[in-house]
């Protein structure tokens, strides 16, 4: 790399002023959505067209991006070996903390009992407001996700935004034209330059990203209100505590192995995980991950193939809720679960936590599906969490994009293609991000 292309990572630049960064516009938007929402919620709902707006915006450059970055990365490779090598690594790095994420669910459940107390009965609960939800989750089998995975067309997957999709149509035509050799390159240095204009369309989107935050959250409040939260607050507190310690112990001890500190790393993408907080979509960060995951030292055919995928196979806060979540209704209709069945509670939800992804809603869906198929616990109890599931589905969101990030620092220490100046100059706040 030349040093034109080196320098701006490397040398340290004019800080700028805090109140022009994105982070702070962030910030403020959500703390005036929030004010909005609880002192004037008929006004804050009709917000919601600009939080639904920007996660559109964003949504329409993600199947692009990744294609784009995905091809040149594998194409770059050569090597379809490495490439394969590279998903091995990441689908078993993926399983592998995500058990663990399902059996500190579990943990956090039995400790914590936020259900306990409550004694309902099932049979008095209404479970009208449940039959959307259940009526998508009958449609999601395994099978039906893993045939899913392959489109219709490969316009198909782009026009329906199906991230596995797409992903899969990219490392077919990535892997095709890496047998091209030198005769390939043309089209490869072409496909990066489109890469970059969709990054520059990217840089121009997150301008307004105080303004979708605003709406989206505003909605959310004004919708829900605060009111909504005091009866299950200790559901809600439970489950933030536990996705706390999942990311300082887990994350953070996986992080400090690797070489970097989980807060440092959090403070790097502190705009995408404020982008998250106010949409409370993990894919609106998408973009801006695959960016900063590369400007941190990862390689680029990583980055590629292992940020998407994480998008449907590694969703540690999902895990963490999905358990929680089914814990929590059984101790509310006082039923006790057998060491058994819990054990097969996880082995069911590591296979529904897959069998939703691209769905809007998607974590209760996933829920509902658990519950179908783990028929001990009556999926009526939901209606329980259905009021809050969106305050749980912004922690859960904001952990997801955490974890997909160690998990790319992770498979990129693991192939040897972190570059550690780039990840130390990042984390020592050398480089301006």
């Amino acid at each position: 790399m030349n040093a034109t292309t080196s320098s701006p990572r490397t040398t340290p630049r004019q800080r700028v002023p805090f109140y022009r960064q994105l982070y702070v516009h962030v910030l403020a938007a959500i703390l005036i959505g929030v004010l909005l929402g609880h002192f004037a919620p008929t006004l804050a709902v009709q917000m919601k067209p600009l939080g639904d707006a920007f996660i559109k915006l964003v949504k329409m450059v993600i199947g692009p991006i990744i294609f784009c970055t995905v091809v040149t990365g594998i194409a770059g490779m050569g090597d379809m070996k490495k490439v394969g090598r590279v998903g091995g690594k990441a689908l078993l790095y993926f399983e592998v903390v995500s058990t663990l994420s399902l059996v500190i669910g579990l943990l956090a459940g039995h400790l914590l009992r936020p259900g306990a107390g409550f004694n309902l009965d099932p049979s008095k609960i209404d479970a009208s407001a449940l039959s959307g939800y259940a009526t998508q989750a009958h449609e999601q089998s395994t099978v039906e996700f893993l045939m899913h995975i392959i489109p219709n067309t490969v316009v198909d997957a782009f026009v329906t935004g199906n991230v596995l999709q797409i992903l899969l149509i990219s490392v077919l035509f990535g892997a095709s034209l890496a047998a091209f050799g030198e005769r390939g390159k043309p089209l490869v240095e072409f496909i990066g330059g489109i890469a970059n204009v969709f990054f520059g369309i990217v840089h121009i989107i997150m301008k307004t990203a105080a303004i979708g935050a605003f709406g989206a959250i505003a909605y959310t409040i004004g919708t829900y209100g605060v009111g909504s939260v005091l009866p299950l607050l200790k559901l809600i507190g439970s489950f933030y505590l536990t996705l706390f310690v999942f990311v300082v112990v887990v994350l953070g001890g996986i992080g400090r192995v690797m070489g970097f500190n989980i807060f440092r790393f959090m403070s790097y993408i502190r705009e995408e995980l404020l982008i998250v907080l106010g949409t409370s979509s993990s894919e609106a960060a998408l973009p801006g991950m695959l960016a900063k995951l590369e400007r941190l030292g990862c390689s680029k055919p990583v980055v590629g193939l292992v940020v998407p995928a994480g998008y449907s196979f590694n969703l540690d806060g999902t895990n963490i809720y999905l358990t929680m979540a089914v814990l929590f209704i059984a101790q509310a209709f006082n039923i006790q679960l057998t060491f058994t069945q819990e054990m097969t509670l996880v082995i069911v939800a590591m296979l529904t936590s897959k069998g939703a992804s691209g769905v809007a809603g998607a974590a209760f869906i996933m829920l509902t599906s658990t519950l179908l198929v783990f028929p001990v616990i009556p999926v009526s109890g939901m209606v329980l969490i259905l009021g809050i599931h969106r305050f749980m589905g912004t922690g859960l969101a904001i952990v997801n994009t955490i974890g997909n990030g160690v998990a790319t620092l992770v498979v990129s220490a693991w192939e040897r293609e972190l570059d550690r100046d780039k990840l130390d100059a990042a984390m020592k706040n050398h480089i301006v991000v």
